[in-house]
């Protein structure tokens, strides 16, 4: 920052300027306030070197966007926008064109004051930031095109955050382009889409390959399935990615990586836009493939079919769903699950067909399939043991019932 804090003013309101320049010059003493119509401002903030600007909104909304985002090309900036009104639409444009902080234009002193020395502060922590990271970049561990950490640094990074914050929910997600949209994959255009769809305290990695890696603390499954959808839209052009989730409960670096990276294969061979990991319950399916040999405890295999709805077919039924809404037109689509069934339903004007899955009590799942008013190889009864549920396994019977759904409707 310069020693002499020089501060920067933008508006095509002459009257206004005096009013606003009068308020600024008593923040310190060697502060100087430095003037600018709208048209000169990019060339006028060149010569003077100013690291606070302010920006009196203009009468043209789209010229004050545009200026932003012309501005926002200096990370080093601080910029504030000083509205003429409360326009909550324009105030969030503005954050989303690159404002820092926004006040009133005709607020009290005091207010107009603190906001900007605040600002100031604020803003010698983000240049010690931008310094610390070209450090970064100079010993690669943040790659340079991208602003993400690089994959020889990824185990370290991603642990010592689980570590310091003592985490132990939240997801992990290896993330990649679909085999249709790699030809048009960036990896920048990528990562900036990432960048934009993340919390702050959310950590993205380049993964080996054309993979990202993100490590999203206190976010569940569904949670990360928003996150996804938002990268998507930031990307734009009908992109497409295939990702692999993966739980961080108890588990280190190369567990989630490889839960995830085997996730994300599934999800890339079967052309899914995601599918989370199955993380194995050790002790409950030992005891299962053991149970013939020992009295049978019911509880346990009740236990196994809760965690299974929980971590499989609920997951699974959801993706379907989604995944076939834009498919099967006029065609309604309902799935849920309780604690006596797992129903997918589908109905349109020349069909209504049920996938139900039913635990009758013991180490094995029944699923009904019915399409109503036919009496064919299609309406069938499977018998499923618990250890055999998987999401391969469910989504291939669901995508069967789906398209046994889509012939008997016709």
């Amino acid at each position: 920052m310069n020693s002499n804090n020089s501060i920067f003013l933008i508006s095509d309101d002459e009257d206004l300027s005096k009013v606003l320049e009068a308020k600024l010059i008593f923040l310190r003493s060697n502060d100087t306030i430095v003037l600018s119509d709208f048209k000169n401002a990019c060339a006028n903030l060149k010569l003077c070197g100013a690291d606070i600007v302010l920006i009196n909104e203009n009468s043209s909304k789209k010229q004050t966007l545009e200026l932003i985002k012309e501005l926002r090309d200096n990370k080093n900036l601080c910029i504030i926008l000083l509205v003429n009104s409360c326009d909550k639409e324009m105030i969030l444009a503005a954050y989303d064109a690159g404002i820092d902080d926004f006040a009133p234009a005709l607020a009290d002193d005091f207010e107009l004051v603190i906001r900007t020395v605040n600002n100031i502060k604020h803003n010698s922590i983000k240049l010690k930031a931008l310094r610390n990271l070209k450090l970064l970049e100079q010993m690669n561990v943040v790659d340079e095109l991208t602003g993400l950490y690089n994959y020889n640094f990824a185990k370290q990074v991603i642990e010592n955050v689980i570590d310091d914050n003592l985490l132990d929910d939240g997801s992990f997600v290896a993330l990649a382009p679909s085999e249709e949209s790699k030809t048009e994959f960036s990896v920048e255009k990528m990562a900036q889409a990432v960048l934009t769809s993340i919390r702050s305290d959310d950590i993205v990695t380049l993964g080996r390959g054309a993979k990202f890696y993100l490590l999203l603390p206190k976010t569940s499954f569904n949670g990360a399935i928003v996150i996804l959808n938002k990268i998507k839209e930031n990307y734009g052009e009908n992109f497409e990615i295939c990702a692999g989730i993966s739980d961080i409960a108890h588990k280190n670096f190369e567990q989630m990586e490889h839960d995830a990276l085997q996730a994300l294969s599934d999800a890339v061979a079967t052309n899914a836009e995601y599918i989370l990991a199955e993380g194995k319950e050790d002790t409950l399916d030992d005891w299962l493939d053991d149970a013939q040999n020992g009295p049978k405890n019911y509880k346990i295999f009740r236990q196994i079919f809760n965690k299974k709805m929980e971590k499989v077919i609920a997951p699974v039924f959801f993706r379907l769903q989604k995944a076939w809404e834009e498919k099967l037109f006029d065609t309604e689509i309902e799935q849920f699950t309780d604690s006596e069934q797992c129903v997918f339903h589908l109905k349109n004007k020349n069909q209504d067909s049920t996938l139900r899955i039913v635990y009758p009590g013991f180490a094995k799942i029944v699923i009904y399939i019915t399409h109503e008013g036919l009496d064919s190889p299609e309406n069938r009864e499977i018998q499923l043991s618990l250890t055999k549920i998987s999401q391969k396994e469910l989504i291939s019977i669901v995508e069967e019932f789906i398209k046994d759904f889509k012939y008997t409707s016709v």
